[in-house]
């Protein structure tokens, strides 16, 4: 028969024991945490560094990508490094940093304002809410895609395994 005595819920009062088959519940169990998983977003964290003295071209190239960052959902931990006597002049770090935050505050909030640690002075980025949103109906329209494709695809195959049965009949017929 298969079937354990297995402990479901032991911090209750009484303690809760059904009998079942053991390998099918471990089964399930791991199908939901594999699925409460896949259901989790777990942010990820980008890294840009910049230096105090930083020429405008490198600038621009460097906030483009930190805009494609959050524009796809990502965090963004953006730093200026200082080497020997740039850490007398800190006030430019702070500059770049508030030059940053300035140029994407239409896409970004501020999770951490300027502060220095070290050598680096640290800023924390992330995507605002219209942001998120913007991409949560994007991929809602790509799985409402894929979807569709999916289900033209059952479609497909049922009506060719139609095909194939009404020739087998035909055949039958016939002979």
């Amino acid at each position: 028969m298969g079937l354990d005595l297995v402990e479901v819920s032991p911090n209750s009062n009484p303690p809760v024991c059904r009998i079942l088959d053991y390998g099918k519940y471990k089964y399930e169990l791991a199908k939901k945490d594999k699925l409460s998983k896949k259901k989790q977003h777990s942010m990820q964290m980008k890294e840009m560094r910049y230096r105090p003295k930083i020429d405008e071209h490198d600038f621009q190239f460097k906030t483009k990508h930190v805009r494609e960052f959050i524009s796809e959902g990502s965090k963004v931990k953006a730093f200026v490094m200082f080497r020997g006597r740039e850490m007398a002049h800190t006030e430019y770090g702070r500059k770049v940093l508030e030059r940053l935050s300035e140029e994407l505050k239409d896409i970004a909030n501020i999770d951490s304002y300027p502060k220095q640690e070290g050598r680096k002075m640290i800023m924390v980025l992330s995507p605002n809410a219209e942001v998120m949103k913007i991409r949560k109906q994007l991929k809602d329209a790509q799985l409402s895609k894929s979807e569709k494709k999916h289900k033209k695809e059952i479609v497909k195959d049922s009506e060719s395994s139609q095909d194939v049965a009404t020739e087998e009949k035909a055949k039958e017929e016939s002979n």
